[in-house]
């Protein structure tokens, strides 16, 4: 079968699902993305460029859909070049959340067109005026946020099917076309992702951790609001003040991934810092960029306590591979992190705007490590079961009707050796 995979930062969530397929020597997979997307292994990959181009003459609340018609526009020329060479498509799976996905059915009418479905946004529930120290949409802003749905739901409705990795997440579309979405995580991969009682994370500065010392991890793209870096660091006081020995780790950009920019010529980083450096010992607090994976993966081995906060939006793939990895996890009591994390079973739900009662709970697991070892052990048995890499990859072949699969065996859950 000749299938297409579409998605500017290919192969992002696709990564798993595509590498099975292009394994399979009765499938021929092609894939189509930005210029940042990355080449994998027997997937001929197109890549596209996006022109300069100025929005100011267009409507506001049609700026983001101007964005995407000319992103379309680059994925059709990948889609002629394509077709000239020989490809004719059988099988579509795209994201829709960049406009990628408006010309796939006039390009392939005879195609089976399945679309990945993250999140549709809404102007009450969500992330959207969640958080009073944010700006607040008014009626305008409203309008346009309803316009940002505009290229997901002409490629959703001309789609056979669609994906969701989280069944919150797919709450968040309307009613009228929750039947044709499908809720399958992309998977975590088990085998790498595992505890480790002898790692060690090195720090910028030189200085080694290791597994067994009191470590504070928190993980995000960039340190923002929407994954609550500002409830973290008013954390930090309590936590440093309480815990003496205690090691805090932040990994994270200094940009925007997701809500409001901070005032120009200022970071959410600085802000925060600023708001609580008189408060904290800056010497046990350990600044990292986004680092290379394996980095990351040692430095949640080495973490005796991780915290994950986000707005009610798209669940981070950070979160899963802690719990993948044995974390102790402390999380914001928000959707879907309430579907991923079960409240002292597999970690620790707090209030997203109580910086004390999250700091109450990092001290506690941070004092009696082994009275936490259970949730370690439960959330690493979720994340490969549930959000395993064989089981996702595996119902997914099964959702899109490809059963000729050939997937590697995953590890079975099992306890953590002391």
């Amino acid at each position: 079968m000749n299938i297409l995979f579409v998605h500017n930062n290919f192969p992002a969530q696709f990564r798993n699902l595509a590498v099975e397929l292009a394994k399979n020597p009765g499938h021929r997979v092609a894939a189509i993305g930005a210029e940042g997307a990355q080449a994998l292994p027997d997937v001929d990959l197109r890549r596209y460029r996006m022109p300069s181009f100025n929005v100011a003459q267009t409507h506001p609340f049609a700026r983001r859909f101007d964005v995407e018609c000319h992103r379309a526009t680059e994925v059709l020329y990948m889609l002629s070049e394509l077709r000239a060479s020989g490809f004719e498509p059988e099988l579509v799976i795209g994201h829709c959340g960049w406009g990628e996905t408006l010309p796939l059915r006039s390009a392939f009418p005879k195609a089976r067109i399945a679309i990945y479905c993250e999140f549709y946004y809404r102007p009450e529930g969500q992330d959207v005026n969640f958080d009073p120290e944010g700006p607040q949409l008014g009626i305008d802003g409203l309008v346009t946020l309803h316009c940002k749905n505009a290229s997901t739901l002409l490629s959703l409705a001309e789609a056979d099917m669609g994906l969701s990795p989280t069944h919150w997440q797919k709450m968040t579309y309307p009613v009228e076309f929750r039947d044709k979405i499908h809720v399958i995580h992309e998977g975590v991969d088990g085998l790498r992702l595992r505890p480790d009682d002898m790692a060690s994370f090195t720090l910028p500065d030189g200085t080694a951790l290791h597994r067994g010392q009191e470590i504070v991890t928190f993980v995000a793209r960039n340190l923002e609001p929407v994954r609550g870096f500002h409830i973290f660091m008013r954390a930090l006081p309590k936590i440093l003040r309480e815990s003496p020995r205690a090691q805090v780790v932040i990994v994270g950009g200094d940009g925007v991934s997701y809500g409001a920019s901070p005032p120009e010529g200022s970071s959410w980083k600085s802000i925060y810092l600023d708001e609580v450096a008189s408060k904290i010992d800056l010497s046990r607090v350990h600044f990292a960029p986004q680092l290379p994976y394996d980095d990351y993966v040692r430095l949640l081995q080495v973490s005796r306590v991780h915290v994950y906060l986000t707005f009610p939006f798209v669940l981070s793939w950070s979160l899963v591979e802690a719990m993948a990895i044995g974390c102790v996890i402390v999380a914001s009591d928000t959707a879907p992190v309430r579907e991923a994390v079960g409240d002292e079973v597999s970690g620790l739900l707090t209030p997203f705007f109580d910086p004390e009662a999250l700091a109450a709970k990092v001290v506690a697991v941070l004092a009696d490590p082994q009275r936490f070892e259970p949730m370690r052990e439960a959330a690493r048995a979720i994340a490969l079961t549930r959000y395993g890499k064989k089981e996702c990859v595996a119902q997914a072949l099964e959702w899109l009707g490809l059963d000729d699969r050939r997937t590697e065996e995953a590890e079975p859950p099992k306890a953590r050796t002391a």
